[in-house]
């Protein structure tokens, strides 16, 4: 005699497998036994619920957390050697600066200025937009394009102490060149003027109209994947 017991989703079932030896005759016989009815469904569905949870909150939050970058690593916010005066430079292009994000400036007897793009490339202190000196300082990016810093101490900019950040637009489509307009060459002896080509810019409302597009894709395909997500737990659990 040999008793196997197997769950389903709503009962459970004892087999009893018996098995009959003589010297003609070998029969088996399984013989099924339901017991007793398992939890009600709703116990189920409250379990399928949490797991629906914990799925859209780990979908939620893995989406884009901020970052925190500490400008230099270890070295910091100092004038930088001499043989390694791009140093902020190199650092910059190695890292990728996204809205949201923040930098993190460690220095000791100097200051961090925020600057205009004319003043970063004259290494001008005299009209900073805002001026850190607390020896530790976090500047939030709060938008996309670039951010210039430079150092509030005499010759330091120029020696290589300034720090530039480009900060990429959330899910910006490129825009390509716009197609220049065909010249038309007038035939000889006519005094019809040539047309110049065209190199009028995107207009900023169709830059914001794509950007929120694909904004709203990106939402849309997140809520589809939990959903899915969910229906598929739900026909794993029946």
């Amino acid at each position: 005699l040999i008793t196997i017991g197997i769950t389903t989703h709503f009962l459970s079932y004892h087999l009893s497998i018996y098995s009959i030896h003589s010297s003609r005759l070998h029969v088996t016989t399984i013989i099924i036994h339901p017991t007793s009815e398992r939890e009600p469904y709703t116990t189920n569905m409250s379990s399928f619920l949490r797991i629906f949870f914990f799925i859209f909150l780990a979908t939620a939050t893995s989406v884009q957390s901020a970052r925190q970058f500490h400008v230099g690593d270890h070295l910091g916010w100092r004038q930088p050697d001499q043989n390694n005066a791009d140093f902020y430079t190199k650092w910059a292009q190695t890292n990728r600066f996204q809205i949201g994000d923040s930098l993190v400036f460690e220095y000791e007897n100097d200051s961090v200025l925020s600057v205009e793009k004319e003043d970063y490339f004259n290494c001008d202190t005299s009209k900073p937009i805002t001026t850190f000196t607390n020896g530790k300082s976090t500047l939030n990016l709060d938008r996309s394009g670039p951010f210039y810093f430079i150092s509030g101490t005499d010759d330091h900019c120029n020696n290589g102490q300034k720090l530039l950040v480009e900060v990429m637009a959330p899910h910006t489509i490129p825009a390509s060149p716009p197609t220049p307009t065909t010249i038309a060459v007038p035939p000889e002896g006519s005094s019809s003027p040539m047309m110049a080509p065209s190199n009028a810019p995107y207009s900023s409302d169709t830059l914001d109209q794509a950007t929120s597009s694909s904004s709203m894709v990106v939402v849309a395909s997140c809520f589809m994947s939990t959903l899915v997500t969910f229906v598929i737990v739900i026909m794993l659990g029946l």
